[in-house]
């Protein structure tokens, strides 16, 4: 048996998901097929891939010479691919869509599979940039939906172009009874007063930022929880807490959203994709579903929209 393509992606697969149960799903195989594959593999190559323990599927020295050698090839082979697609003017074959918690992705991807009907559509979440933007340089996804805080923007990435979405304004979750929701606006002074929940601290500087602002304002949070995703509003009704989050979110029933005074904290959306990669070509109409996006977003979230026409008057 000779080596296929085939053969790095289960090796690939199993690495980034650590799991073979894990990888068959990702790749829409039966785990049969995929073990009796990695086995194969195992064999050609001379000893085993992977040993398993209670991490799960974790890569041996010769499974690690592997994996290397593949993450290398595969992006190549890829981009081969889909810039042969693009050359003789037939439709993408895949689009890798990466993304952090950003309120615009859905309406993004929505948009991209109609302008690429024929595309096979994959879509990865991180809780931050920095991972996303590496996988776009190594050319292992085609764009992601990125974004950073002022002073601490992207640093640039040779092979990566990002383009500036929308910038927008911070806002405050709290409970929906909580005496603070009472005005139309609330103080970083008052909130400091509550327990606070915000996402984990990652590497993208984010809770340097906060701590920034926050040090500027005079203002020392109680955060109590690090938490993301819907647990979030949970402990927001469960606990009284209190936290942050992006002007175009639409809470659920029981959290509201309140603007925070003289608007002390800004994100900014940022597109990224492969310079030399498949999408290249098709920048501007990258940067015009992008907008289109934010735009369907934004008029989804009542408190944003008052807040933007306040700004116009």
């Amino acid at each position: 048996m000779e080596l296929e393509v085939r053969h790095l992606r289960v090796v690939c697969a199993i690495a980034e998901t650590g799991s073979l149960t894990r990888a068959a799903a990702a790749l829409r195989m039966a785990q049969p097929g995929l073990t009796a594959q990695l086995q194969r593999v195992e064999r050609v190559l001379g000893g085993p891939l992977f040993t398993r323990d209670r991490r799960g599927a974790v890569p041996t020295a010769l499974g690690n010479l592997v994996l290397s050698r593949a993450r290398a090839v595969l992006p190549a082979l890829d981009d081969l691919k889909l810039a042969a697609t693009l050359s003789s003017g037939e439709s993408l074959a895949v689009l890798r869509i990466g993304t952090v918690n950003a309120g615009f992705a859905g309406a993004l991807i929505s948009r991209l599979r109609t302008t690429f009907p024929e595309a096979d559509f994959t879509t990865r979440a991180q809780s931050c940039a920095t991972p996303l933007i590496e996988l776009v340089a190594e050319g292992r996804l085609e764009v992601a939906v990125v974004g950073d805080c002022p002073g601490y923007e992207i640093a640039p990435r040779p092979g990566v172009t990002l383009l500036p979405v929308h910038t927008e304004p911070i806002f405050a979750l709290l409970p929906a009874d909580h005496p603070l929701t009472e005005n139309s606006e609330v103080d970083l002074q008052d909130l400091a007063a509550i327990e606070w929940t915000l996402p984990p601290d990652d590497d993208d500087r984010v809770w340097e930022y906060y701590t920034e602002v926050f040090g500027q304002a005079g203002v020392e949070p109680r955060i109590a929880h690090q938490v993301e995703g819907v647990l979030v509003f949970d402990l927001i009704r469960s606990l009284r807490v209190a936290s942050l989050c992006q002007a175009t979110c639409v809470p659920p029933d029981g959290v509201v959203v309140r603007p925070i005074s003289r608007t002390p904290l800004w994100y900014r959306h940022v597109l990224a994709w492969n310079t030399h990669g498949p999408l290249a070509a098709h920048a501007d109409t990258l940067a015009e579903l992008a907008h289109d996006s934010y735009e369907e977003t934004a008029t989804r979230s009542p408190t944003y929209g008052e807040w933007r026409r306040a700004q116009l008057r």
